[in-house]
């Protein structure tokens, strides 16, 4: 389990919503603490590596299962 984990269910949601709901929850965080975000919208396999690169945070893994994406996001600063 990574370090801080916590939750965030995205599916149902389209884009951009899941993206804003992550940087939202990522808000408060602390600097190293990880969240886990599921989606079911295939925009987001686009949106969450672009969020991640652009805003700092490290994408430490995106995995699928069916239609599920799951995403773990490190917060950095």
């Amino acid at each position: 389990m990574w370090r801080g984990m916590t939750t965030l269910d995205a599916t149902g949601l389209l884009c951009p919503l899941p993206v804003l709901k992550l940087r939202k929850r990522l808000q408060a965080l602390e600097a190293g603490a990880c969240i886990t975000m599921q989606a079911d919208d295939p925009a987001a396999r686009i949106d969450v590596p672009h969020f991640c690169a652009e805003s700092g945070h490290e994408l430490v893994e995106t995995s699928e299962d069916g239609p599920v994406l799951t995403f773990v996001v490190r917060k950095n600063g």
